[in-house]
């Protein structure tokens, strides 16, 4: 499988910070039973980046619906 880099997370969130919190809470939700929205053997923070770099999942800011 294609390694998944930083660099492709940050095209999708370009803010390094929101990134991290992105990641953070998706692999939580993961962690917590969450069904994956890609195909992936890692654990669940790598699951969480190749979501991101794979645009199945994004960050809304407070306010956003």
């Amino acid at each position: 499988m294609a390694r998944i880099t930083v660099e492709d997370c940050l095209e999708v969130i370009p803010n390094r910070f929101e990134l991290v919190l992105a990641a953070a809470r998706r692999a939580k939700q993961l962690l917590k039973g969450a069904r994956p929205l890609v195909e992936s053997d890692n654990k669940e923070v790598v699951m969480a980046l190749r979501e991101i770099a794979a645009t199945k999942v994004t960050l809304l800011k407070q306010g956003e619906d």
